[in-house]
This record gives structure tokens, sequence and C-alpha cells, in this order.
């Protein structure tokens, strides 16, 4: 039977991460040498965010009904939005901008982006209710904006959106 390389290549690459997250047995593992530790070596530091309680009371100072949102759900929903923004300070734009300090920023404002001339003329000021009407279809606010993102149409799922995002582009106070 014949293959196609991609498909070997697929094959190899779920091989390679069915591993992923399995400790070695004790049999595969190095022995540490006399005042090293066998533990691997940590992690790089994450920047930190807000702690659960600066998260709730950041959560808490947006207008109703986003201040009833849930951060994990949203942090869960905005996965699609991800693969085009980063939302931590200092991240780079991608496809589209980086979203910190997206909250009280003037629409084509963001550094280092280059946005449409739709969404530089829209006069639009982020904030929750405008974030809402975007992520439900852009295309509907800025017609010849150059998102491509065909918008989240359940409220539930923009509120648990903007609420993970007011926690991860803004410094809690």
């Amino acid at each position: 039977m014949r293959y196609s390389v991609p498909l070997l290549a697929l094959a190899a690459g779920a091989v390679l991460l069915s591993g992923c997250g399995k400790s070695q047995p004790a049999s595969e593992q190095s022995s540490a040498t006399a005042g090293e530790s066998a533990e691997a070596p940590a992690a790089p530091p994450t920047p930190a965010g807000p702690t659960p309680d600066q998260a709730k009371a950041m959560v808490a100072s947006l207008p109703a009904p986003y201040n009833t949102g849930d951060i994990d759900k949203g942090r869960m929903t905005f996965g699609q939005c991800h693969a085009c923004h980063t939302p931590e300070q200092g991240g780079p734009n991608m496809t589209g901008p980086n979203l910190w300090g997206i909250f009280g920023r003037k629409a084509g404002t963001a550094p280092g982006f280059n946005y449409s001339d739709g969404l530089k003329a829209s006069g639009i000021t982020w904030d929750a209710a405008q974030i809402d009407k975007w992520i439900t279809d852009p295309r509907v606010v800025v017609p010849d904006t150059r998102m491509s993102f065909i918008g989240l149409k359940n409220p539930q799922d923009r509120i648990n959106v903007i609420a993970y995002l007011k926690t991860v582009t803004s410094t809690p106070q």
C-alpha cells in the first residue's frame, strides 16, 4: 500500500505527540549524580496576570451583562481569536493587532499594525458594548474591514470573551 508524504508526516507527528505529558518509566529516566536533582528544569516564568480576586473585580467593573461573564469559558472561546490576536502586554501583532489595552482605545490606533482605512475612520472607541458589536459580525460594523472573522453568534459566548479580555488586556486596579 502506498501512502503520500503528508499522510506519513501526520502519522509520525501523532506518534511523537502521543507521549506528550506522560512521564517516562523509572527505567528510562536518567539517574542524577550526587548533588543534582532528578527533576526536570522548571518551565520559564509566565507574565503575572491578575490574582483571582483582581480578575473578579475587573469583570465586576464591566457594565451589565458583561459583568456576569465566565472568564474560563471566555478563555476557551477566545481560542478562536488567538489564531490572529495576542492579548498580553508586549505581545506581537499577528494577522490581527495585539489586544493589550483595547478597553478605552480608539479603533485603528494600536502601534505597529496596518489597519484598514474603514476601521481607522470608524470613530469607534473600544468598550464592552462596542467589542460585543464587533465580535458579533465585524463586517456589519465596518463593511470594508480586512478582518475575515465571521463572528460569534451566541450572546453568552461574547459576554464570556469580553470578561476574559478585560482580565488579560488590562492592568488590575
